[in-house]
C-alpha cells in the first residue's frame, strides 16, 4: 500500500518536479499519510477503505502545492549578490532584483542600475560616478561615504535612503520623491533637483549653496547648519521646515538673508522662524 500512496502523491506533484520546497512538502506528506493509513487499518478497515479514507483526510492539497511552488520560485529569482571590493565599471544591472545586495568598496563608475530593485543594498565607500539609478528602488539603501558625482536619479524610489557624507556634485534628481532620506554632511555643489518632493529629508551640515529648489515641496525638512548661500526657493512650498544654525555662527544667519523665497508658500511656524533670522519674506504666502 505504501507504493500506492507514493504513486498517488507522484501524480499530485508531477507538475512541480525540481522545486525544492515542494519536494520537501511531498516527503513530509507521504510520511503523514503512511501514519494515517496505519491508524485506520488498526481500526479494522480493509485496504481499499483505509486508502480512500487516508487520501480524503488531506483535503484539497493542490492549492497548497501551488502556493508553495509559487513562493519557492519567487525566492529562487531573488539572487543574493555580494560584489564587494569588485571592479564593476560600466556594468549592466538594469532591471535586476538584488535585495540586500553588497556593492561596498567597489568600482561601479558608469554602471547602469535602471529600474533595478536594490532594496536594502549597500554601496558604502564605492566609486559610483556617472551611474544611472533611473526608476530604481533604493529603499533603505546605504549610499554613504562614496562618490556619486554626476549620477542620475530620475523617478527613483528614495525611502530611508542614506547618502550621508557622500559626494553628489553634479548628480541629478528628477521627478523623485525623497522620503526620510539622509543627506547630512553631503557635497551638493551643482547638484540638480527638479520637480521633487522632499518629505522628512535631512540636509543638516550639507552645502546647498547656489542650488535651485524652485517650485518644489518640502515637508518636515531640516536645513540646520547647512550652507545656504544664494539658495533659491522661488515658488516652493515649505511646511514644518527647520532652519537652525549654531548660536555662534554669524555665517549661517548671513546666508539666510541671501536666500530667495520669492513667491514661496509656507506655514506660520516656518515663516516665524525665518522672520526671526531676518530672511527676505516680502513676497511669501503664509498658510
Amino acid at each position: 500500500m505504501n507504493e500506492k500512496l507514493t504513486s498517488y502523491l507522484n501524480g499530485l506533484f508531477a507538475s512541480y518536479d525540481g522545486v525544492k520546497s515542494v519536494a520537501e512538502l511531498k516527503a513530509d506528506l507521504l510520511s503523514d499519510l503512511q501514519e494515517r493509513y496505519r491508524e485506520i487499518k488498526a481500526e479494522g478497515k480493509d485496504d481499499e477503505t483505509a486508502f480512500k479514507m487516508t487520501v480524503e483526510s488531506i483535503g484539497d492539497i493542490e492549492q497548497t502545492i501551488q502556493e508553495v511552488a509559487s513562493l519557492s520560485r519567487v525566492l529562487e529569482r531573488q539572487v543574493v549578490t555580494n560584489f564587494s571590493s569588485s571592479n564593476l565599471t560600466q556594468s549592466d544591472f538594469a532591471g535586476v532584483t538584488a535585495h540586500k545586495g553588497k556593492f561596498t568598496s567597489s568600482a561601479l563608475r558608469g554602471s547602469d542600475f535602471t529600474n533595478a530593485d536594490l532594496t536594502g543594498s549597500s554601496f558604502k565607500s564605492s566609486d559610483v560616478r556617472d551611474a544611472r539609478f533611473d526608476g530604481a528602488n533604493l529603499t533603505e539603501c546605504n549610499l554613504s561615504t562614496l562618490d556619486l558625482s554626476n549620477a542620475s536619479f530620475n523617478k527613483t524610489t528614495l525611502v530611508r535612503t542614506n547618502f550621508s557624507k557622500s559626494w553628489l556634485v553634479g548628480a541629478k534628481f528628477i521627478n523623485a520623491k525623497l522620503t526620510d532620506v539622509n543627506l547630512t554632511m553631503t557635497a551638493l555643489s551643482k547638484t540638480v533637483f527638479e520637480n521633487c518632493i522632499f518629505d522628512g529629508v535631512d540636509f543638516t551640515n550639507s552645502n546647498l549653496s547656489g542650488l535651485r529648489f524652485e517650485g518644489q515641496t518640502f515637508i518636515g525638512v531640516k536645513f540646520d547648519k547647512a550652507g545656504l548661500n544664494k539658495v533659491s526657493f522661488k515658488g516652493a512650498t515649505l511646511k514644518n521646515a527647520s532652519f537652525q544654525g549654531s548660536l555662534l555662527s554669524k555665517k549661517y544667519y548671513r546666508a539666510i538673508k541671501t536666500i530667495s523665497f520669492d513667491g514661496a508658500t509656507m506655514d506660520k511656524l516656518t515663516f516665524a522662524s525665518l522672520k526671526g533670522m531676518e530672511a527676505n519674506l516680502s513676497n511669501v504666502t503664509v498658510i
